[in-house]
């Protein structure tokens, strides 16, 4: 398979969960202990690089480290968008469109053939 296409998936599980290792505890813990939720959070965040890792060693075989950093910000903004507005019930803002805009320029110039 496709070493970017297996990437992407692996990141795309890995954000994920770093979303809900970063935001869920906001929610679903916020009447307990700041420790607590950094633990619980600590654990989920394991599991975030179970995929992460293995995605960025694969991806680095037909990738540059900045041409993955870029996917992986696109990817985060991907997920973070849908569970902010669905699990956090966060408002739409505009925001988030104008962050699209400048990613997609990032990806441009990432993503460009070197002339």
């Amino acid at each position: 398979m496709n070493p970017v296409v297996v990437s992407i998936f692996l990141l795309l599980c890995s954000n994920v969960f770093m979303t809900f290792a970063w935001y869920a505890h906001l929610k679903e813990l916020n009447d307990k202990p700041w420790i607590i939720a950094a633990l619980i959070s600590w654990g989920i965040a394991f599991l975030e690089y179970m995929f992460q890792v293995p995605a960025n060693r694969i991806g680095y075989t037909v990738l540059s480290v900045g041409q993955l950093k870029i996917m992986q910000e696109v990817i985060t903004l991907s997920v973070f968008v849908p569970f902010s507005l669905l699990y956090l019930k966060e408002p739409l803002k505009l925001d988030y469109l104008w962050a699209g805009v400048c990613l997609m320029g990032a990806v441009f110039f990432m993503f460009r053939v070197n002339r």
